[in-house]
């Protein structure tokens, strides 16, 4: 708990926001959230701010001032450095200070505001045929002010240069409340009004610059990506540009509130270019190389990081790359397709690596830039299988250097005993890298600093920089003296003190550093293990290594990608329809981090609003790059917070829905039932009892259950005319309510040359995968029934007879959550073993899909089927079948239970809104695909429109179906 000082403190700064008209969140909840960005700092603050419009802004700069509270900007929170967290105010401009102001295709500029994502911008200029140069990895949720901030360059600064390159001006506010505006005149010189009482007098920039010219003429900018300290370059007298010297001081000079940025045209053809080589070291030393062929993108991948997405999404998730233990992506870009491709055959034909491989195909393309971009996730887990680290994220040297020191820097993190996967900008000399330092040991905070200190040490002896685009914030700034000489840092801190003072503007960054080792978010946490209803094996049964698996680096946070062949992950559905950072899957992971520290409590009801929106999609398990899974923590924390107490309403009914659903088919009550539940006031009443929104349907039970109608050709697990053997899975929700899923399911199987026959337990005869247990926290009845279904299931994967589900996510749960909650060899045999439909009929000798040539689909793949299982064996069956298919990438909504539970149906409706009804809205006459029954629930129940499972698609496309 915080220390009551601080608490009064906090009430304070509150009190005086609020007094101020603005929206203030201090909250345990809010608190957690901003505590941390992208980087291995936590420093909570006292209040965050979410500013609406600029005047909102200085209010909360002069109660900043009035009450001596330090203030930090923040745009999406994904600094690698520590530069957006701060122990005082901070100001969220993400939020609500978003929007496109204009964009000016004559004039090639658009004007923003602070709080714009990188991907809004581009989607606002596009219809005008250009768009913003710089596109760092983040571009889908990243904002221009943050790129401000940092001087972000992003992967093709080659062609379109730093981020100080593409602004043209700034309104900012000064500490003292001062607004500047700098720009353009009309012949494009640099101009500013407002800054004379900062730029003139004894103690103004100019009269600091006039002590310091010849350190800022040979210090500064020796090459393109020197971006650690002030970039005082551009205050000298000869070149003086306030605005870019204003970019990439890290918010500790002003708040801008308004940028104007340069927009450029796109070329229109793009080829990737692949080289291989034999390590990461020639990778280097090729660069330069490389980049005298004129790319707009030189980017370095290692073998490691490959390695690394290969084992966690399989071998299909890497298109073939060249030969080799590290690889050049290189882009050739121009407006002459015949041109461009001339010279990707002539660098691909320079004899630079082992091998190369030209890539034209835009889809391939799109996949390879996927694998760079998720780099600084995938990196989270080092090639020792160890929780990886930022802090020394993104260090550059001059470019015809960058070989050696990729070398001396391999030796250098082996004699710290750390093993590392690099990737990064090796056409500028800037490496990306994520290191398995022992932070939770209890001398990791001394380990970080040695570390630091001799590769900052590294860097100066390459005449380098400590960072060459995120900025030195809480990670690099206290190492400035090893780059810098002590008049460059008077200099520096000169320029701080002429624009602020008073230190007010996010202390503890560039001048006057707070140490580097000093509020490391792991040090001191210990391993959190008790008592746990999960396994956690891909943690060391360790929920604390779980949950700091999130390094902040803001996927979750970025908007849906388009649907068809690029189409993306479904991660993070609720936060698409709230934009709330509580409902995003780094908002939840950092309030479980405090959990584990023991800062708050299972029962908080910080932690149960932050969960409470979360669909338990499993996106983030697939689509998180550091692979998170906020779908297992929720069941643990609903778990720990119900177990031996009372439950809400909801976990009763909906929770154990399999058990009263086998009771009805047993009592043969289902007439009874949907008769009930169709009377206007005793539905309302039933549906009020179970905790259902009162504005959803129920699914009606079917006449008779599936098991009760099911005919096997056979005894049990024996072929069958000549028919091999399948175990078939038949879940709840088809027996019950969808028996001729079901059904479709069995006849396809038999087509193609199975007999399936249904698992029997002792007792009642059914088997169940506990799914409704598992996602309300029921873990201790889920264990009981999961285990019972694996001992029944075991035996037949142990004859090699493959199991196929019909139900996506109850096929998931025999695929993936069997580990966390009935560990060993019986529950690994029958995850091998389990199957989908596409996945067993692709593994079926001579087995051809029927002709679905002119047949239109909308393909909404379930969560589950898209994160656990994978979609691919669908997307290929499909493709060989002929039908058009437009594949969604977004989560239907309901998600069994969530979606249809009081409170939740706003949410529900709203994330159905993100892709699945805007789709089948366009294609009226286009057959729905939807395997899950959460999915085709709500599409019946919000639509009314019918869909189909793939086993009814190919049932009725076959002619002897």
């Amino acid at each position: 708990m915080l220390p009551v000082s601080v608490v009064a403190e906090t009430t304070d700064a509150a009190r005086a926001l609020r007094a101020a008209g603005l929206e203030v969140h201090d909250d345990a909840l809010s608190r957690a959230m901003y505590s941390s960005d992208a980087s291995l700092y936590r420093v909570p603050p006292l209040a965050v701010v979410r500013p609406r419009s600029v005047e909102e802004v200085a209010a909360t700069l002069r109660v900043a001032r009035e009450t001596g509270t330090p203030l930090t900007s923040r745009g999406a929170g994904t600094s690698v450095a520590g530069n957006a967290v701060g122990r005082g105010i901070v100001v969220d401009f993400s939020r609500h200070l978003g929007r496109v102001l204009d964009v000016d295709p004559e004039a090639r500029t658009a004007r923003v505001e602070p709080g714009t994502v990188h991907a809004v911008l581009q989607r606002a200029a596009a219809p005008h045929g250009v768009r913003f140069g710089p596109d760092p990895s983040t571009h889908p949720r990243c904002t221009i002010g943050g790129m401000i901030g940092n001087n972000a360059c992003g992967a093709r600064s080659l062609a379109y240069g730093r981020t100080d390159d593409n602004v043209t001006g700034l309104r900012l506010l000064l500490a003292d409340g001062t607004e500047v505006v700098t720009g353009r005149d009309a012949e494009g010189r640099p101009t500013q009004s407002g800054a004379d009482a900062v730029l003139d007098g004894p103690h103004g920039v100019r009269a600091v610059m006039g002590h310091h010219l010849g350190t800022a003429r040979t210090e500064l900018d020796r090459f393109g990506r020197q971006v650690s300290g002030y970039a005082a370059q551009h205050l000298l007298p000869e070149r003086f540009d306030l605005t870019r010297a204003l970019v990439g001081s890290e918010g500790t000079l002003a708040v801008v509130t308004e940028a104007t940025v340069r927009l450029v045209t796109d070329p229109a053809c793009r080829v990737v270019v692949v080289l291989g080589f034999a390590d990461i070291v020639a990778a280097g030393h090729a660069a330069p190389a490389v980049v005298a062929h004129g790319p707009t993108s030189c980017e370095g991948l290692d073998s490691r990081l490959v390695d690394v997405l290969r084992e966690r999404r399989g071998p299909a998730a890497v298109p073939p790359l060249p030969d080799g233990g590290a690889w050049l992506f290189v882009e050739i870009a121009g407006d002459d397709a015949v041109e461009v491709l001339d010279r990707a055959h002539a660098l691909a034909g320079a004899g630079l690596g082992v091998d190369a491989r030209v890539v034209d195909d835009p889809a391939t393309a799109a996949r390879l830039w996927r694998i760079r971009e998720d780099g600084a996730g995938l990196a989270g887990r080092s090639p020792a299988d160890l929780p990886a680290w930022p802090g020394w994220e993104d260090a550059a040297v001059p470019p015809d250097r960058l070989g050696d020191y990729l070398a001396r820097f391999d030796e250098l993190t082996a004699s710290h005993g750390l093993s590392s996967a690099p990737y990064g900008h090796f056409g500028e000399g800037c490496l990306h890298v994520r290191l398995d330092l022992p932070l939770q040991h209890r001398d990791g905070a001394a380990r970080l600093r040695a570390f630091l200190v001799d590769a900052a040490r590294l860097v100066a002896d390459f005449g380098g920089s400590l960072s060459g685009e995120h900025g030195d914030g809480r990670a690099r700034s206290e190492l400035l003296p090893h780059l810098y000489s002590a008049d460059a840092l008077a200099m520096f801190a000169g320029i701080k003190h002429a624009f602020d003072p008073d230190g007010l503007l996010n202390p503890g960054v560039l001048v006057d550093p707070d140490p580097v080792d000093a509020d490391v978010r792991v040090v001191g946490v210990p391993p959190f293990r008790r008592q746990l209803a999960m396994a956690y094996p891909h943690d060391d049964g360790d929920l604390a290594q779980a949950v700091h698996r999130c390094t902040g680096v803001g996927k979750c946070r970025a908007d849906p990608r388009p649907t068809g062949a690029a189409a993306g992950g479904v991660m993070c559905p609720s936060y698409l329809a709230t934009r709330e950072e509580k409902d995003s899957t780094r908002g939840r992971a950092r309030v479980l981090q405090e959990v584990v520290r023991g800062e708050l409590a299972w029962s908080d009801p910080a932690v149960h609003d932050a969960l409470d929106l979360c669909l338990s999609c499993k996106g983030c398990a697939s689509d998180c790059p550091t692979g998170i899974d906020l779908a297992t923590y929720k069941s643990e924390a609903l778990h720990q917070t119900y177990r031996r107490r009372l439950r809400p309403r909801s976990h009763y009914a909906l929770g154990r829905l399999p058990l009263w659903a086998r009771l009805v088919g047993r009592l043969r009550l289902a007439g009874l039932v949907n008769l009930l539940m169709g009377l206007p006031l005793v539905g309302r009443l039933m549906l009020a009892a179970a905790g259902v929104d009162r504005r959803r349907s129920v699914p009606r039970f079917a006449r008779r259950p599936f098991r009760a109608t099911f005919d096997p050709s056979g005894p049990g697990p024996e072929p069958v005319e000549g028919r091999r053997p399948v175990v078939l899975f038949v879940d709840s929700f088809s027996d019950a309510f969808d028996p001729e899923v079901a059904a479709a399911t069995v006849r396809v199987l038999r087509a193609a040359g199975w007999e399936p026959f249904l698992p029997e337990r002792d007792g009642d005869g059914a088997v169940c995968c506990g799914l409704t247990w598992i996602t309300t926290g029921q873990l201790d009845a889920a264990k009981r029934i999961l285990r019972r279904t694996v001992r029944t299931l075991a035996p037949a994967a142990r004859d090699g007879v493959p199991i196929v589900g019909i139900e996506p996510s109850c096929t998931a749960v025999l695929r993936s959550d069997v580990h966390e909650l009935v560990p060993g060899p019986d529950a690994d045999l029958v995850s091998r073993s389990v199957r989908t439909l596409a996945e067993l009929l692709a593994q079926t000798p001579g087995w051809r899909p029927p002709d679905l040539s002119g047949v239109e689909l909308v393909a909404q793949p379930h969560c589950h089927h898209h994160a656990v299982l994978g979609w691919q064996a669908d997307a290929d069956l499909l493709a060989t079948a002929g039908a058009t298919v437009t594949r969604l990438s977004g989560c239907c909504g309901l998600a069994g239970n969530f979606g249809v539970e009081v409170g939740h149906h706003e949410v529900s409706v709203a994330v159905a809104e993100q892709q699945l009804l805007p789709a089948v809205d366009a294609a009226p006459e286009a057959v729905v695909l939807a395997d899950g029954f959460s999915c085709r629930t709500q599409l019946a129940d919000l639509r009314g429109r019918p869909s189909r499972h793939l086993a009814q698609l190919l049932d009725a496309a076959d002619p002897q179906g």
